[in-house]
């Protein structure tokens, strides 16, 4: 067993705490910017200003939406207790990706530039971002998995973690960063073989998707639908909107270039 002892707080400004989490959370913003200019600057259809605003647009979107899915799912606890539904303590990554996606799919219209193309463009830096986004988890102890006897197992020590303290539990998080970390590099094996724009997008949700519904029977959560966590159920829907689109825009492909073939 692994034991993890860490503080979930990083430091103290006076009174004000500052969490790895929140650390994490961050960095991983940041990493995703720095990825959109970097390619920028290695000649993307795309201008600094366009980069900054979408991520003005699409960070408070995301934390919004986050935040919603996660009351949503833990009504039952915030129906008693409104006046903790504004808070950051509780965020769910659909909500995040979700609620960024919509905001920058919107600005895309009063903008000059494609969200399939620009969306293709961040996936590799969302996975780098999610990646960076669950080791705060890990330190924080949220997102944890189900009790296990397995080597692999950690165990959290420090009484203001919250994971429970003392309980080996599956290291979901981690698991989750293996998984990012491949997928990362997936999609730069895919990226520039797929057309039309945005089909890299349809690929990264289809993969997070089926991921995120397995590890969720490891995972502790609270059952939202047919015994689902809300994680599950937002997953089979994503995946039954991905999947299909993106056979059909691929056989929709090879059919146009049979056509120039035959030309």
């Amino acid at each position: 067993m692994i034991e993890i002892g860490i503080s979930p707080v990083a430091f103290t400004i006076g009174s004000m705490e500052v969490g790895w989490y929140g650390i994490m959370v961050a960095l991983a913003i940041l990493v995703l910017v720095l990825w959109l200019i970097r390619g920028v600057r290695k000649g993307a259809r795309l201008s600094y200003d366009t980069v900054l605003t979408a991520a003005l647009i699409a960070i408070p979107s995301g934390v919004i939406f986050s935040r919603l899915l996660h009351v949503v799912d833990r009504w039952d606890y915030y129906s008693q207790n409104p006046g903790q539904i504004i808070g950051f303590e509780g965020l769910t990554i659909y909500g995040a990706i979700l609620g960024a996606a919509l905001a920058v799919w919107i600005y895309s219209q009063f903008s000059n530039f494609q969200f399939g193309y620009v969306a293709d463009l961040a996936v590799p830096g969302v996975l780098l971002a999610q990646a960076i986004g669950r080791v705060g988890c890990t330190l924080n102890g949220c997102c944890y998995g189900e009790p296990t006897s397995l080597a692999c197992g950690v165990v959290y020590t420090h009484p203001d973690t919250l994971a429970p303290i003392g309980i080996a539990v599956h290291p979901t998080q981690v698991y989750e960063i293996i998984f990012l970390l491949i997928a990362f590099g997936v999609v730069l094996k895919l990226r520039g073989r797929l057309k039309p724009d945005g089909s890299l997008l349809l690929v990264y949700l289809s993969l997070y998707s089926m991921w995120r519904f397995a590890i969720g029977f490891l995972r502790e959560g609270t059952p939202f639908l047919f015994g689902l966590q809300q994680a599950q159920v937002i997953a089979l829907i994503v995946l039954a909107i991905t999947i299909p689109l993106l056979i059909y825009r691929t056989r929709w492909l090879r059919a146009k270039s049979q056509v120039a073939a035959d030309q």
